[in-house]
């Protein structure tokens, strides 16, 4: 038994992969403080030394006298400046990096999130980048900053950890280097100030850095070095075709007996003693029975209980698969179940299981467990197995002979009455179907009845066993050639359409509930379609809720059964049917495992069911995973929507302060002013000054009236509190209207007026339109250098009257055009700083849409200039 091709291509792949790019080199540590940067600056001094190219990308000392010391005498790139809410953050130059391409790169602290804006959110990121570029890192990396032990490191320590690195850059490890140190010198550093500063580090000690955290955090570092050393190790020797095993890993093997159980609790006692890792397979034939699989289900639940990983095969070759498995999952000693020794004809056709192990060259331990039960009951199990064995037995050989006479009719009827004479085909069928019912030994057997009955029956001289012809020779060669091949492949398919049916049976599930789970947008839909795909697929009634507000509505549960419920959602534990936790409970409740606000889902499966099978359980857990996923996608993304909205919010809330603190505060301090300076020094005054001053706070009046007005005309027209009083006027009429009062606010405004003559009347509200008007006309003549002309023209263009409104200003950009209509969006532009509320145009864009028309910014001129063109249906009824 050798490594399969596939395999050692796969391991080939992965090696050639990362010598084509450039390496990292990873210095581990189980807690800050360790000198995880301490060691790789002395590595990188050391390569230096040899005459490689080494730079310091970004190295954070945190004022570390001994780490920056260290930093001297290395080549030192400055960093990246990049400006942030008003402030200037350094992080890593990467361009820099990628442009001077040395040798190596040293990149501290491998988890850290960058600043908002870089290229990418994190600086993991920038490694890969780095790397695929052909450069070799050198990183450093604590423990609880790996995503896979982040629901660990939370559950040890209660911090959760924000910034984590993917276990997928652990594909990208050259070496991996362990900076360890004892716990209680971790504590001295710490209290030393080494480590933080002074008024962190009670906090740090009180909390993070408890002596019980850094132990496990230790243990989960050493175990992740171990584990990938490992890796490293399996992946060298399965590209050589070979492997020998290192780390100590029992794998028991099963077959569903009565003694399975037994076993297991056996191999978890070996493993403790040996302080090794241990799994448990077995391997299902194509013709299994029942009760052996129900076995198999109870040891499997058991030995997850205990702590193994459980794996299932479909082979008639049992003991291939056996040694494969070992290959695959890397053990060093496979446990078996003894099997007392056969008879000496059934040894004949039926080699034992153990035999063919031990007969297969290969570097595995093969240890012989003997069930204490077995032990106790002396030879009476095997005996009450034989005869199991035995009765199993007769019935294949029922089946068999009924398919071979039901072949031997069919052959006969065929020569006799019709006429076919390829009847070898037909005994070819008949084998291939015993092959399909029956071990391999019945099979066997078949091929040589049948090479009887064709004989006797079918060549000449017929009825007898005698065969005169050569070519009847030849023919009954190839037929039991055939007959053998058929049946024999006829065995392998059957073999592989039981695991392939398993297995596509899975997939299909997963694929079908993740289309319908893609769409969902919300928890509830998710929770609906949960519920309807898993009483689909289980033939169960199902019950699930999400945080507090999401639940099924149509399924009750009492006082007891949500007791079991609630204990699920707060431990994240399974309990109820099928567990050893509240038992009493008819349903059997899982964890929703979510990033916020976890869940639980109810399965209640008929009373006739008094356990599920372990191909059920696998799929009801990968749905289950699949479900959480989408569940967990759901909240991040409204969680970042409100982010967004809250951020939209204060935006638009500074604006509005912004903008009307400035336009009120800007007429109330003109007519203050004014006011003040008539009530104290009016006597003083000219006629002449007081009229202006009296002017002055009249103008501002009712600018800031304006204000307010428009500020109203937003509120109602937003919500929808506005009604058209509608009635017909000429177009001249209100542009006449809009201009004088403009003049009236601004006398030293120029307007130019085309007017096509003739034009219908427009059914509208005349006021509304005016004000639109009006408003526009206000922007143009704000944004219009001095001495320069509003243009305004209205013409009938089809079933609409247009209007358009020109000024001779800087213009808008393409891109903002759409934007001037918006609340509270203001532009300003050149020195003369127009500024305002913004909520002009917004009323004008809601007044002309109210009127069911259309408005629109274009250029006016080739490079400046703004139009807005308003366009107003005609004969419309009220």
């Amino acid at each position: 038994m050798t490594i399969d091709r596939n395999s050692k291509a796969d391991a080939w792949l992965a090696h050639s992969q990362r010598e084509q790019s450039g390496r990292l080199t990873l210095f581990l540590g189980a807690a800050p403080g360790v000198g995880k940067t301490y060691a790789m600056l002395s590595r990188a001094h050391e390569l230096v030394r040899q005459g490689h190219h080494v730079v310091v990308g970004i190295v954070e000392t945190h004022g570390r006298i001994e780490t920056e010391q260290l930093v001297d005498g290395l080549q030192v790139l400055p960093r990246k400046h990049i400006q942030y809410q008003n402030r200037t953050l350094e992080e890593m130059d990467l361009d820099q990096i990628l442009a001077i391409k040395p040798k190596i790169v040293l990149v501290d602290e491998l988890a850290h999130r960058n600043v908002p804006n870089s290229r990418h959110e994190y600086r993991w990121q920038d490694v890969n980048e780095i790397l695929d570029a052909g450069i070799d890192v050198y990183s450093t990396l604590n423990i609880q900053h790996l995503e896979s032990l982040n629901d660990v490191v939370y559950q040890i320590t209660g911090v959760r950890v924000s910034e984590t690195v993917p276990d997928l850059i652990f594909k990208r490890l050259k070496d991996v280097r362990l900076v360890d140190l004892p716990v209680p010198e971790l504590l001295e550093r710490m209290k030393q100030g080494k480590i933080y500063m002074p008024e962190q580090t009670v906090h740090a000690l009180d909390g993070f850095f408890k002596p019980v955290n850094l132990i496990a955090l230790r243990d989960l570092a050493i175990q992740t070095v171990a584990g990938q050393v490992d890796l490293n190790y399996r992946e060298k020797f399965t590209a050589q075709g070979q492997v020998i095993p290192v780390q100590n890993h029992l794998m028991l093997v099963i077959d569903g007996s009565e003694f399975s159980e037994d076993l297991v609790r056996r191999a978890n006692r070996i493993a403790e003693r040996r302080n090794a890792l241990w799994s448990v397979i077995s391997v299902q034939k194509s013709r299994q029975k029942q009760q052996r699989i129900l076995m198999v289900n109870k040891a499997f639940q058991l030995a997850r209980k205990l702590g193994a990983e459980t794996y299932l095969f479909y082979n008639d070759h049992v003991a291939e698969s056996i040694i494969q498995a070992a290959y695959d999952y890397g053990a060093s000693n496979i446990l078996i179940c003894y099997q007392p020794k056969k008879t000496r004809w059934k040894n004949l056709f039926n080699q034992s299981i153990t035999d063919k192990l031990l007969a297969e060259p290969h570097p595995f331990e093969i240890t012989l467990v003997q069930p204490s039960s077995l032990k106790n009951k002396g030879m009476a199990s095997p005996s009450h197995q034989n005869k199991r064995e035995f009765n199993s037995q007769i019935r294949q050989w029922l089946e068999s002979s009924i398919i071979v006479c039901l072949g031997l009719i069919i052959a006969t009827v065929s020569d006799q009455f019709i006429g076919y004479n390829d009847l070898a085909l037909i005994f070819i069928i008949t084998v291939m179907l015993v092959a399909i019912r029956t071990q391999m030994l019945m099979t066997f057997i078949s091929v040589l009845v049948c090479f009887a009955l064709y004989n006797y029956f079918f060549i000449s001289p017929r009825f007898s066993f005698e065969i005169n012809a050569k070519n009847g020779v030849i023919t009954i060669v190839i037929f039991l050639v055939s007959a053998l091949l058929v049946g024999r492949l006829a065995s392998l398919l059957k073999a592989q359409v039981v695991s392939l049916k398993s297995a596509n049976s899975v997939s299909i599930q997963l694929l079908e509930l993740e289309r319908k789970l893609s769409p969902c947008v919300d928890l509830s839909q998710v929770v609906h379609v949960a519920k309807q795909h898993l009483e689909t697929v289980l033939n169960a009634q199902v019950w699930l809720k999400i945080g507090e507000k999401y639940t099924t509505l149509n399924v009750a549960l009492n006082e007891k059964e949500q007791i079991a419920a609630d204990w699920t959602q707060k431990n994240l534990q399974p309990c109820g049917r099928f567990t050893n936790t509240l038992t009493q409970s008819d349903w059997w409740f899982n964890p929703l495992i979510l990033e916020k606000q976890h869940g639980v889902i109810g399965i209640k499966f008929p009373a006739s069911q008094n356990m599920i099978s372990f191909e059920q359980q696998r799929l009801i857990e990968l749905m289950i995973e699949d479900i959480a996923q989408t569940a967990s996608r759901i909240q991040l993304a409204t969680e970042l929507e409100d982010a967004r909205v809250v951020g939209e919010t204060e935006k638009l809330r500074s604006a509005l302060l912004s903008s009307v603190s400035h336009d009120l505060r800007s007429p109330l301090a003109a007519i203050i002013g004014s006011a003040d300076s008539l009530k104290y020094y009016a006597e003083h005054m000219s006629k002449h000054d007081q009229n202006e001053l009296l002017d002055t706070i009249h103008i501002e009046s009712e600018r800031l009236d304006r204000y307010i007005q428009n500020l109203l005309d937003m509120t109602r027209l937003g919500h929808q509190g506005l009604t058209l009083a509608r009635d017909w006027i000429d177009v001249d009429t209100l542009i006449q209207s809009a201009t004088e009062r403009l003049i009236r606010y601004q006398p030293h405004i120029k307007i130019q007026k085309n007017i096509a003559p003739n034009l219908p009347q427009l059914y509208v509200h005349p006021a509304l339109v005016e004000q639109a008007i009006f408003n526009v006309l206000e922007n143009a003549a704000k944004f219009s250098p001095d001495n320069t002309p509003v243009q305004i023209t209205a013409v009938q263009d089809g079933n609409y009257i247009q209007i358009d409104i020109i000024d001779e200003g800087i213009g808008i950009p393409e891109q903002e055009r759409e934007q001037i209509f918006n609340m509270f969006y203001t532009m300003q532009r050149g020195d003369r700083g127009k500024t305002g509320t913004g909520l002009g145009l917004s009323i004008v864009k809601a007044i002309i849409g109210a009127h069911m028309g259309e408005i629109q910014a274009l250029p006016a001129f080739q490079n400046y200039g703004t139009l807005i063109r308003i366009g107003l249906p005609l004969n419309l009824s009220e």
